[in-house]
Formats: C-alpha cells, sequence, structure tokens
C-alpha cells in the first residue's frame, strides 16, 4: 500500500524542500495560503514581483506539487492562468528523513 504522504519519497521531498529554499517562494505560498486562489497578474503586484519571475517561481512550486494551476477565460474573453496551493502536509522527523532518504535516485549534491 503506498503511503498517503506523497513526500515520503526521497526525490520527492527534496524537491519540495528545494521549492520551498526561497522567499518569494514562501511569500507565494503564503498569499495563496490566505487569499485563495489568484491569478498571476494580480498575484505579482500582490507579492511585488515580475510577472516573469512569478511565472519561474510558480513553475518550481508546481513542479513540486506544491500549487496547482489553470487556465481559465475571463467574461471578456482574456486567458487567466489561477493558482492555488495544494494542500501538504509534511511530518519532518528524524525518522521520516531516513525513509524518505532511503528512496532517492540520486547521489551527488546537486
Amino acid at each position: 500500500m503506498k503511503s498517503k504522504n506523497p513526500y515520503r519519497d526521497g526525490d520527492q521531498l527534496l524537491a519540495m524542500l528545494a521549492a520551498l529554499a526561497n522567499p518569494h517562494r514562501l511569500r507565494i505560498i503564503a498569499a495563496l495560503a490566505s487569499g485563495g486562489r489568484n491569478y498571476v497578474s494580480q498575484l505579482a503586484r500582490e507579492i511585488g514581483i515580475s510577472r516573469p519571475l512569478l511565472h519561474l517561481h510558480l513553475r518550481k512550486l508546481e513542479e513540486a506539487g506544491l500549487v496547482n494551476s489553470q487556465m481559465e477565460l475571463s467574461h471578456d474573453g482574456k486567458a487567466l492562468n489561477y493558482f492555488e496551493v495544494h494542500h501538504f502536509a509534511v511530518e519532518l522527523t528524524p525518522a521520516a528523513i531516513a525513509e524518505a532518504a532511503k528512496s532517492l535516485t540520486s547521489h551527488s549534491d546537486s
């Protein structure tokens, strides 16, 4: 039976931790967690970063499974890419890290 915790796998845990190891990404998660789903332009204004930079950070968060995106059309026909936080919870204990380390596929420090 597979664990319900998607970050039990070592590679997934590393991706999540790497994605969260950036102040902009923490602010993005915080903004989405407190304000709910939002589209890129509005989120960029709220956080105070450019849209291209926000897109880079959102891509990293999405790859780590921390946010979801959905393209929608506005009433005037504009395509808006909405993002929301994907619910996640990780218990980060020495035992959990030891379990995750068993499934690491890479031994490099990259």
